[in-house]
């Protein structure tokens, strides 16, 4: 299993042992928004799915702390997003994600562009419980360096996405609300015009009302050429 380690704001860790990762997708608080979506990636070939908000079952070794994501082409970016975490004794923990995805497999099924790279998680977690009156007004953000050009590609809130409640509930129904179990949010839309296919990717989770922010970085690295 995947070892993921937190530090919380008290200065104390919370280890984790990974058992199952979930990606929401489609998952805006908006449906409207989210079926307006599903007509604009249709376009581009992907496949819509069968309903709105999808959970994509992600191989557990794929939640990952790490500084350096190997890719197999130049088509594929990060994705801004909140992971919920279940922590060995129960407790909710949240932090910042960023969901790499495959593109050219996304056209052949969400799923199996979801399965391609790691959900890298940030080191550093808040107990669901000390933000959950006032996760609205956190913010998610997202910077691509491209050509070694960062710019900002994502901006928004957690108002934007469904919350991590909404999920436990859909979780704890299921009986599914396990310790280890990490679940990625879905992400909110990228600015127009912006490259996202770069080659380092920056989310940042923040908290205006105490000025705490939640940050992760990632490098993104070609594989070696294949032979055969």
């Amino acid at each position: 299993m995947t070892l993921l380690t937190f530090e919380l704001p008290d200065g104390s860790t919370r280890d984790v042992d990974v058992v199952q990762v979930l990606n929401a997708g489609y998952a805006g608080r908006s449906q409207d928004d989210v079926a307006a979506h599903v007509a604009e990636l249709a376009e581009l070939g992907v496949p819509a799915p069968t309903t709105t908000p999808a959970l994509y079952p992600i191989s557990p070794y794929l939640a990952q702390q790490t500084e350096r994501v190997a890719v197999q082409h130049g088509r594929t970016s990060g994705e801004a997003e909140w992971a919920l975490v279940v922590a060995q004794d129960g407790e909710l923990l949240l932090t910042a994600a960023c969901d790499h995805t495959d593109r050219e497999l996304e056209v052949h099924g969400v799923a199996w562009s979801k399965n391609a790279s790691p959900d890298v998680l940030a080191r550093r977690a808040w107990r669901l419980s000390d933000v959950e009156g006032r996760l609205d007004d956190l913010t998610l953000r997202a910077w691509v360096t491209v050509k070694g050009e960062e710019s900002l590609i994502q901006d928004g809130s957690l108002a934007e996405l469904l919350t991590p409640s909404y999920w436990a509930d859909v979780l704890r129904e299921r009986g599914e609300l396990l310790p280890g179990t990490v679940l990625i949010s879905g992400t909110i839309p990228m600015a127009e015009g912006v490259d996202q296919f770069g080659e380092a990717w920056r989310v940042e989770l923040s908290d205006p009302s105490t000025g705490d922010t939640i940050t992760l970085a990632y490098a993104v690295t070609p594989l070696p050429v294949p032979i055969g």
